[in-house]
């Protein structure tokens, strides 16, 4: 697809293309084509409109209903935030009373389009010029807010971006272009040095306007954080989905904070106040209790497992795991609770016993911090998925006091 295409899709009468297809089916796709074809529309258009009906249909998972009104490109469509964190990075732009933010990597435009909705101008670039031209078409019903191809080490701020109410987001590019994986999409790069715009400078920028914030890897080093800023980590419905800094008016936390965010649940924020800076850890079999918390990947990645054992007045079941282990029964917001049914050395012979001997044919495995390849547990043990006329189980196997465990539970 290339950029006369794209217009032709924005247009009224591209518009009108797209609204007739039916929902995307891959057994339809010659039929729908042929039918295009015949009517009149050339070849690109008809080939365009049929990837923008398939990407629609993939794009609802993230953008609900106002994904039949959007263009995408695959990478596009997979590296744009979810509406719902765009929604929060929005907000904190809104709340600033900023006028206008340029969003510097605008990708599809998915952060301008929710800025734009709480009525803030936004100047997109996007060094890609397809990108940029589909940043543009899904900007469309706000005339004020422009996406245009350009580097965003050109950007111009103004003369004084504090004063004037302008603010800076960044979505650098992580992804090696050029570079393919196997389903020939670019290749991800998970290297702070990486990433496009550099680091460097991200951070002129931010130096420049006090009101920035970049979206990074769920990877990013705690030790990189600036000092004064808020790193976020926001996970959504379990997967922990991106790092965002903030700057100056942007921070509402100084520091290390966990969002986490799911389809059914209220969003939930995690911060370093509420956690033990070094949380404590189990020494052996005999510190688990009746209860094991599983701590949302978020909370991990941002180092506040501790707000868990704080909470719970428990401790980890060992450095990293993000398993916390309590005697008593309380329900978190940002962990999964289990019921501690019994705890053993994990050995196979171990493990093997004991579900033999409670007539366990099913098992689900939970692990963490022990690497094995759950197809040959599940042979090793002698033992499937589906419990059969027996019963079934789950088990968690990773350290408790530094040694491989398993602990049998349920979900509470």
């Amino acid at each position: 697809m290339d950029v006369s295409t794209v217009r032709a899709l924005a247009a009224p009468d591209g518009q009108e293309l797209l609204r007739s297809l039916p929902p995307y089916s891959d057994s339809d796709v010659l039929t729908v084509q042929d039918r295009l074809r015949r009517a009149g529309h050339p070849a690109a258009l008809t080939a365009a409109a049929l990837t923008q009906q398939r990407l629609r249909a993939r794009a609802v998972a993230k953008f609900g209903e106002f994904a039949s009104d959007m263009l995408f490109t695959p990478d596009g469509l997979e590296q744009a935030t979810r509406l719902e964190v765009a929604v929060a990075h929005a907000h904190r732009f809104s709340r600033a009373s900023l006028a206008t933010v340029h969003d510097l990597g605008c990708g599809i435009g998915a952060d301008a389009v929710t800025l734009s909705s709480l009525g803030v101008t936004v100047r997109a670039v996007d060094s890609d010029p397809v990108t940029a031209a589909v940043a543009d078409a899904n900007l469309r019903p706000w005339p004020d807010s422009r996406a245009r191809v350009g580097k965003a080490e050109y950007a111009d701020f103004g003369f004084d971006p504090g004063r004037n109410r302008v603010g800076a987001w960044l979505d650098p590019a992580r992804r090696t272009r050029g570079v393919a994986d196997i389903s020939g999409r670019t290749r991800r790069t998970f290297r702070l040095e990486e990433i496009s715009p550099s680091w460097d400078f991200v951070q002129q920028v931010a130096a420049a306007v006090p009101a920035t914030g970049v979206k990074l890897s769920p990877g990013f080093d705690h030790e990189a954080i600036p000092a004064g800023t808020e790193a976020q980590w926001t996970s959504w419905d379990g997967d922990v989905v991106e790092c965002a800094l903030w700057w100056g008016p942007l921070a509402m936390t100084r520091g290390r904070t966990a969002r986490i965010m799911g389809p059914d649940a209220t969003p939930v924020v995690v911060t370093e106040s509420m956690a033990d800076a070094l949380p404590p850890t189990a020494t052996s079999l005999s510190d688990v209790g009746g209860w094991l918390h599983d701590v949302d990947k978020a909370v991990i990645r941002a180092g506040l497992v501790g707000a868990a054992t704080r909470a719970t007045a428990g401790m980890e079941s060992d450095e990293g795991t993000g398993y916390v282990l309590t005697s008593r029964n309380v329900s978190l917001a940002y962990t999964r609770r289990y019921a501690v049914h019994e705890a053993m050395p994990f050995t196979v012979k171990t493990l093997r016993g004991w579900l033999r001997e409670h007539g366990v044919t099913g098992l689900t495995i939970k692990k963490r911090g022990i690497r094995l390849d759950d197809e040959q547990l599940r042979r090793d043990l002698k033992i499937g998925t589906k419990a059969g006329d027996g019963e079934q189980a789950t088990v968690v196997l990773t350290r408790v006091g530094g040694e491989a465990a398993a602990l049998i539970v349920s979900s509470a």
